[in-house]
């Protein structure tokens, strides 16, 4: 882990809303998040509980898990997309299936990318971080 980066927001990047609906990891990343990476994180367990307080939230990224009961990440992606204020927020996907059928549609809703699970909570931060930093190449 780059010790620099820890704990100090980047370039805009201070506020991540994730969403996820495994309980395990919605703990696992509030840890490597927050107190790891010193982001400001808000965390919802459906895209539809995202949907209802993303735009209060704020957020500067979105990290949305992909594969989810009712609304999967795509889904809630498309809705939160339509909020006044989120239409250019970026995403990035974290997920365990292989995506590479839909990634002309990630990229097209502004999707930076994916982190594939099992994550390593020590790097989770960083490897955010990298894909924040090469937004918009």
């Amino acid at each position: 882990m780059d010790l620099a980066l820890r704990g100090v927001p980047m370039d805009g990047l201070n506020r991540i809303l994730h969403v996820e609906d495994d309980e395990d990891i919605l703990m696992i990343a509030r840890l490597a998040l927050a107190d790891l990476g010193g982001f400001e994180v808000m965390q919802c367990a459906s895209g539809a509980e995202a949907i209802e307080k993303a735009a209060a939230f704020g957020p500067d990224l979105l990290l949305l898990d992909y594969m989810m009961p009712g609304m999967n990440g795509m889904q809630t992606l498309q809705a939160l997309r339509g909020q006044e204020g989120l239409a250019g927020v970026p995403a990035l996907f974290m997920t365990a299936k292989a995506m590479d059928a839909i990634e002309g549609d990630m990229a097209a809703m502004g999707v930076l990318g994916r982190i594939t699970k099992p994550f390593d909570p020590v790097t989770l931060s960083d490897e955010i971080r990298r894909y924040w930093a090469q937004r918009g190449r």
